[in-house]
């Protein structure tokens, strides 16, 4: 008989790895910066009451009638006539616009109408 047939296997060679350490960062880090606030006193001293007085709004005496009526600040002034400026320069540039837009919007509807009248004519005349 024949021999059976085989293979030969090397003996196992042990492979040496090299260990990899874990990678590692450096954070930076910063001292946090302590700023005192700004109205801070010696404990020693005593507070001071400050008393701000208000200035009374201006009014506008009308002799007459002998009424004060008190006049607006300027930031209120101011405020107005910015809001109104802003409404009269849209409305100025806006109105044309929607002119157009309306013209054209009544000459499709009324062609519409126009259509619909004639096509209920026909059919009355069918009819």
């Amino acid at each position: 008989m024949d021999s059976i047939p085989s293979i030969l296997i090397p003996n196992i060679v042990k492979i040496e790895t090299v260990e990899i350490p874990l990678p590692t960062a450096d954070i930076p880090y910063y001292k946090p910066m302590v700023v005192p606030p700004s109205d801070l006193r010696d404990q020693e001293e005593e507070p001071v009451e400050t008393v701000e007085e208000t200035p009374e709004p201006p009014k506008l005496e009308i002799p007459v009638l002998d009424i004060q009526l008190p006049l607006p600040t300027a930031e209120v002034v101011a405020t107005a006539t910015y809001a109104a400026v802003a409404a009269v320069a849209t409305t100025t540039l806006a109105t044309p616009f929607f002119d157009q837009i309306k013209k054209k919007l009544q000459k499709f509807i009324q062609g519409k109408i126009e259509k619909w009248k004639q096509k209920k004519n026909q059919k009355e005349k069918i009819s």
